[in-house]
Parts: structure tokens; C-alpha cells; sequence
């Protein structure tokens, strides 16, 4: 009994360490989270952006408490609050640009991360509930990232709210109800505001939070997935870890690192020296106060939502349009369900899949680009022909990876130059 007590007071560690592990875990924490999880040892680049997604949000957070503190909620003054910091609040451009264009930088890496998923498999049993976790998450995030354009009341940020919406009247008996309520008034104005400034700034941010604490926490129970979709969990030597993996810590974190450092080159770059990214980030209009009067031409929402708002203006009738973009959303998911092949990474699974990943990637960046552009005839054409090749890969998926000739997989992780 002694020999353990004398054991437990060195895993405490002592003097201040020794204090703190009595009454928090901290080293039980360290212990079973970094030094003792077993990640697979053979990830690649695509798995940089899982904790860039975390990078960011806090990022976002942290920029985003020090720009309450001079943003001035209303009709009257948003958009003088936000010149103002910008103009006048000592390293206010710098906080400002920050959150402005990490809004954008969030959903490159986040499109990335959940394009690793559909590489490798990784919505697969038995990482469900880890997907769905991650899917809504990004509801939120888009939730989130929409409150946030409208505050700084430009001219495309009023009205790029007035028609996003305006989506929500298509909604058959409480759809112009709906409308109302979220307005908080018969148009977008003070209360719109009010209501979005209380929203993104305590609401969303705490829901976001507790899903990504959710998220984490499945990513720990069922491990992590890896290129060649092998459960490294299910071959253990001796000593009970897994003979594919290797701790978190170092050699994980340290990899992070360097792909945070990297990261942060190209994100440095932008914020002083492209901070607009050619109006993708930030667009000219913006630059404008809300005007009623002045029409931005074309109207179009931040370019991580085009390819959504394409869909929605491929198809006449208001109602089946709105009726798409949320299937459009919705349809990943299914994704765990939709999927029948044996296998899980890209590597491993026949042309069929390919050819259709191809497709459904084509598709989705092309839909980005039409949403960005008028809405003439030709474009519109052009996002129905796409907007054909994006649901497809799902509607056609129980098939496709049915009929898909697969290749057998190893038993073990390999490595790819």
C-alpha cells in the first residue's frame, strides 16, 4: 500500500505540479490525451488541417472579444464603429483584417478537412457520430459566419442579408412569419442587428464550442482514421498498443507545428498584403454603408456560400430552389449510410469512386465560381449542369460503390512517398 501511495506522489509530480494534479488531472490529462493516444503513423498533409480548423477558431474567438469592445451595435452606427476601429483604434486594421479574412481562412481549411473525409473514408463506421458532430459543426460555423458579415453593415453585407433571408419565405404557412421574426422588424434594420450581434458574439460561439468539445471527444474513443482506412486499434502487440501507431506527443505535435507555422506565412501574407484576395475576402461594397437605394451589382454572398446560392438560382421556382440548397447541405449527412463499399480510403476503391469524387470536386468549385457571377442565362445554364454533377455523387452512391471494384487492402499501415 505504501509502494503505491509512492507511486501516485511521483505521477503528481510535487512542490506547485505536485499541489495542482491533486486537485485537477492536469498529468492524467497529458498522460491520456497526448503521450498515451496512438495515432496512426503513417498521416499525410491532409491531416494538417483538423487542427488549423482549431487554430483558427480560436483565432476568431480572440480577435473577436477585443472587436466588441469598440463595435457599436445599430443602423446608425455599425458601420461608422468598424471605420472607426479601423481607423482609429491603435492595431484596429490589424485585429479587424484578422477576423475578416480568418472568417475566409476558417472555411478553407474546414472544406479541406472534410475533403480528407470523403478521400479516406473517414464518415465510416465506426466514426458516424464523429462525422455528424463535424457536419454540425459546420452548420453552426455557417450560421455563424453569416451573423458576422452582416455586422459591419456595408452595402453588400445588407444586402446580401436581405436576400439570404428572404430564403426562409419559400417555407409553405410560416415562411413569411419566419421572415419576420428573424428580421425582428419588416425589413433588415436595427433589430436584425440587435438580434444577430447577441447571436454570433454568445450563442453560436458556446454552441460551436460544445460540438467541437463533442467532436474531440469521439475523435478519442474511435481514434483516428489514416490513408489506408485500417483500424490500428484492432492489431495490438504485446504491450497492448497498437503496432501502427505512435504517440500523439511529440511526434504529432510537433508535426502541427510545422504545419501551423506554414499556415500562419500564408495567412500573414494575405493580411498584409492581399487583404481583399481580389474581393473574395473582402469585398468592394463592403466599403460602402448599407444603402436601401444602391443595388451592389451582382449581388452575391461571401464566396464560401456561393456555391449554395448557385444552386439556389439554377432552378426557377423560388420554393425548389430553396428546397435544393438545403439538401445540398443536408446530404453529407447521409454520407455513412449512402456509402456501401468495403473499403474506406480512395486509395483502395475502384474507378467508379474516383471518377465520381472528380466530378462531385469539379462541380462544387464550379458552383463556387457561377455564384460569384451574374445571374445571366449562360451562368445560370452552367450552374443546372453542375448542380447535376454535385447531387449526384450522392443520389448515385449506393450504387457506384456497390458496382466499384475494390483493391484488398493491407493488414498493416503503409507508407507513400
Amino acid at each position: 500500500m505504501a509502494s503505491n501511495d509512492a507511486a501516485s506522489q511521483v505521477n503528481q509530480g510535487a512542490g506547485f505540479m505536485g499541489w495542482l494534479n491533486k486537485r485537477l488531472p492536469v498529468n492524467k490529462f497529458i498522460s491520456d490525451q497526448l503521450l498515451e493516444y496512438y495515432a496512426p503513423k503513417n498521416f499525410n498533409v491532409w491531416y494538417f488541417f483538423g487542427s488549423l480548423a482549431l487554430l483558427v477558431l480560436v483565432m476568431q474567438l480572440v480577435s473577436g472579444i477585443f472587436l466588441t469592445m469598440f463595435y457599436k451595435v445599430g443602423d446608425t452606427t455599425a458601420f461608422e464603429s468598424v471605420e472607426f476601429i479601423r481607423r482609429e483604434v491603435s492595431y484596429g486594421w490589424l485585429i479587424q483584417s484578422l477576423h475578416a479574412i480568418g472568417a475566409s481562412a476558417f472555411f478553407v481549411v474546414v472544406y479541406l478537412h472534410m475533403y480528407r473525409a470523403l478521400m479516406y473514408g473517414s464518415y465510416k463506421a465506426p466514426r458516424e457520430l464523429l462525422w455528424l458532430f463535424g457536419m454540425f459543426i459546420y452548420l453552426a460555423l455557417m450560421a455563424e459566419a453569416f451573423m458576422g458579415y452582416v455586422l459591419p453593415w456595408g452595402n453588400m453585407s445588407y444586402w446580401a442579408a436581405t436576400v439570404i433571408i428572404n430564403i426562409f419565405s419559400t417555407i409553405p404557412v410560416i415562411g413569411p412569419g419566419l421572415v419576420e421574426w428573424i428580421r425582428g422588424d419588416y425589413g433588415v434594420a436595427d433589430a436584425t442587428l440587435n438580434r444577430f450581434f447577441s447571436l454570433h458574439v454568445v450563442a453560436i460561439p458556446l454552441i460551436l464550442l460544445l460540438l467541437v468539445a463533442l467532436h474531440l471527444v469521439a475523435l478519442r474513443q474511435v481514434g483516428s482514421n489514416n490513408p489506408d482506412g485500417i483500424e490500428i486499434k484492432e492489431n495490438k502487440g504485446s504491450d497492448g498498443k497498437p503496432v501502427d501507431g505512435i504517440p500523439f506527443h511529440p511526434y504529432y505535435t510537433v508535426k502541427d507545428i510545422v504545419g501551423v507555422g506554414f499556415f500562419l506565412t500564408l495567412f500573414a501574407v494575405v493580411v498584409f498584403f492581399v487583404p481583399t484576395f481580389g474581393g473574395l475576402f473582402m469585398e468592394e461594397a463592403n466599403f460602402e454603408p448599407a444603402n436601401p437605394l444602391s443595388t451592389p451589382e451582382p449581388i452575391a454572398p461571401s464566396w464560401y456560400f456561393t456555391p449554395y446560392y448557385a444552386i439556389l438560382r439554377a432552378v426557377p421556382n423560388q420554393r425548389i430552389g430553396a428546397l435544393l440548397l438545403l439538401l445540398a447541405v443536408l446530404a453529407f449527412f447521409f454520407l455513412p449510410w449512402l456509402d456501401r463499399s468495403p473499403v474506406k480510403s480512395v486509395r483502395y476503391r475502384g474507378l467508379w469512386f474516383k471518377g465520381m469524387l472528380a466530378v462531385f470536386t469539379v462541380s462544387f468549385l464550379a458552383l463556387m465560381y457561377l455564384g460569384l457571377k451574374p445571374a445571366s442565362a449562360s451562368y445560370v445554364n452552367a450552374a443546372r449542369v453542375f448542380a447535376i454533377g454535385y447531387f449526384s455523387f450522392f443520389v448515385l452512391m449506393p450504387l457506384y460503390t456497390k458496382w466499384d471494384r475494390v483493391k484488398s487492402v493491407p493488414k498493416r499501415v503503409s507508407f507513400h512517398e
